[in-house]
């Protein structure tokens, strides 16, 4: 799939150097798979350790490395395939994203049964994450643009904010807000909400408007049945899986 990647968090040109620089450097035998495999992997590690940190504090800092280990594979697969220009455009597109969607669900299903953060912040921080997900989908196949990072926000970011999070819960996981008494990860998790909310509003509207503009409403001009009809089974075959991969290859 032909499309810009827009990175612009604040890590990102100190991050983008020092993967090169990794990558590099990386012996031969390891490859882009061995690195995805690993960001795969690591997701449910962090999502256990991050569970067990309740009964065993020191669990925190397995969730910090597991967490460093998803960065290091999931970071790293896509720069050593174009620094050895191996690219493989649609497999690496769909298999990172897919990963990125269970890797997602499996920490917070952790989260959610740590008991530091309430089931149903942990269900709606989740669903939030699938609506920024999809409209940033649905982005880079309708404007050819793919943006990793929000407001300064992207993966590595909020990475460093949940490792944090998590060695300041295995300690102190109660705050006090406006007088009240609540999780420490329970105001996170309603913070990160409300931001991905914004997020998919503000990048919505701006693609919905970009596109009206792009394609504004054509004039009347109807059609023949046998004009729809054709037009239909053009529509058919160009959407078929087999045009798809030619186009977009």
């Amino acid at each position: 799939m032909e499309h810009i990647r827009e990175h612009r968090s604040l890590l990102a040109d100190a991050e983008r150097r020092l993967l090169i620089a990794i990558a590099r450097r990386l012996p031969p035998w390891i490859n882009s798979d061995h690195l995805t495999l690993v960001g795969l992997l690591s997701m449910p590690l962090a999502a256990v350790a991050f569970a067990n940190i309740p009964a065993a504090p020191w669990s925190a800092a397995a969730f910090v490395l597991a967490l460093a280990a998803n960065w290091f594979g999931d970071s790293l697969d896509g720069t050593l395939a174009r620094v050895r220009n191996q690219q493989r455009p649609r497999y690496g597109y769909y298999v990172d994203h897919v990963i990125d969607l269970v890797g997602t669900a499996a920490l917070f299903a952790g989260v959610a049964v740590s008991g530091l953060m309430h089931p149903s912040i942990a269900i709606a921080v989740v669903a939030a994450y699938l609506l920024v997900a999809a409209e940033s989908y649905l982005t880079t196949h309708t404007a050819g643009v793919f943006r990793v990072s929000f407001a300064g926000f992207g993966p590595t970011e909020l990475r460093i904010l949940l490792a944090v999070g998590a060695i300041v819960v295995a300690n102190k996981p109660w705050v006090d807000v406006a007088g009240q008494h609540a999780r420490l990860f329970d105001v996170g998790g309603l913070v990160a909400i409300a931001g991905m909310i914004v997020a998919f509003g503000v990048s919505a509207i701006r693609n919905t408007r970009a596109l009206y503009l792009a394609e504004p409403l054509p004039s009347i001009q109807l059609a023949t049945t046998e004009d729809t009809g054709d037009t239909e089974e053009k529509a058919c075959k160009t959407n078929s899986f087999g045009k798809l991969g030619e186009n977009t290859f």
